[in-house]
């Protein structure tokens, strides 16, 4: 540990850290654009500037290590100043719309222009009016948000390792493909939405945004109109079902609907997520979702209690071993559950159940 003054502070921090790094650890938020701590710092945004004792410019904190004795103003004047012409610099060659529309209102970006007063009339198209790239299932790429800040990129190459995004003859993102006669696809992409998760202008959007947040529609069933006692969307830590792993995962609720999914920069994860933790969540709120086990009698499926369906279970069970032997079962158990879980599934079958039919998918 080692002594520095944040604000007029003293605080003990971790050495070999950044000022940024030391920064978060006591408790004081720097605004970030092209930041991302998995990363190699590339300082490229400016907008993370402080002030340092002794130094004329203002330095970046992503990227300027701490020494004994440091001194920081984070959010002087002069720091200030300096971070809201970045802000208008950059909102002046976004489009004339974007604080208008309501996925740009939850992005990074968006928040930092509130939080520096910047007005939302600096916005004005001062370029050409590129395409938005639709053809992905799970995300739209609107090129025309893009403040090349490299996140994207960076994350889908150096953490994803697919390096399916670049910057087009524009100079602005789009996703590489591979055409020919017939069609046109996407290069690898794995559609894991890591590139959205760190996108802090919404230039990478999920597709269920427009369809969900303004209005909440259930797939397959009525549509949700929003009230003047419509809730403020929260945030619900869990733990992804889909596989062992327990990547940690956070759903925005709205009205008691799961509106979106969020990745957690916790282990086991950090930040990471698959096709299906991120996007494959409107089953949770599908009419066609079961809610109680169904068993059947005269040939249909029913309702039924937990207890009649474990009975059932039970009852059938015993009758089949003791007319043919334990050799009838066979258990398969899946890389859902933990290593917990599939220990004691196939002890039950060995143990209770009398055979060694049991096996693993060991995959999804």
């Amino acid at each position: 540990m080692i002594n520095i003054n944040i604000n007029n502070r003293d605080y003990k921090v971790d050495e070999n850290t950044t000022i940024l790094e030391a920064c978060k650890q006591v408790g004081i938020n720097i605004p970030t654009l092209c930041y991302d701590e998995r990363l190699e710092p590339e300082a490229s945004c400016n907008i993370c500037v402080v002030e340092v004792e002794g130094q004329e410019e203002l330095k970046t904190s992503c990227s300027i290590k701490i020494r004994e004795g440091m001194k920081i103003q984070t959010h002087s004047d002069k720091v200030i100043e300096a971070r809201r012409k970045v802000l208008k610099s950059l909102l002046s060659k976004l489009p004339s719309d974007y604080t208008k529309s309501p996925e740009s209102d939850q992005s990074k970006f968006h928040v930092y222009c509130n939080e520096y007063e910047i007005s939302s009339e600096l916005s004005t198209i001062n370029r050409e009016i590129l395409p938005v790239d639709d053809e992905n299932l799970f995300y739209n790429v609107n090129p025309n948000k893009c403040i090349q800040c490299n996140l994207c990129i960076r994350v889908c190459d150096e953490l994803q390792s697919r390096g399916v995004l670049e910057y087009n003859d524009k100079g602005y993102i789009s996703r590489k493909s591979i055409s020919d006669n017939r069609y046109t696809v996407s290069n690898g992409c794995e559609d894991c939405g890591s590139c959205i998760s760190v996108c802090p202008t919404g230039a990478l959007m999920p597709k269920v945004f427009n369809e969900e947040f303004a209005e909440i529609a259930i797939p397959g069933g009525d549509v949700k109109k929003e009230s003047e006692n419509s809730e403020e969307p929260r945030h619900v830590r869990t733990t992804c079902s889909y596989c062992g792993v327990g990547c940690q995962l956070e759903l925005v609720v709205k009205n008691e609907t799961v509106v979106d999914c969020k990745p957690v920069n916790i282990l086991p994860n950090k930040g990471m997520l698959c096709v299906k933790g991120r996007f494959g969540y409107k089953f949770i709120n599908h009419p066609d979702r079961l809610k109680t086990p169904l068993i059947k009698k005269d040939g249909k499926f029913v309702e039924a209690t937990w207890e009649e369906a474990y009975n059932l279970i039970v009852s059938k069970a015993k009758e089949l071993k003791n007319k043919y032997g334990g050799e009838v079962f066979g258990g398969l158990t899946s890389a859902r559950c933990t290593n917990e879980a599939n220990y004691l599934f196939q002890k039950l079958i060995r143990g209770v159940f009398g055979t060694n039919n049991v096996d693993h998918c060991a995959r999804l």
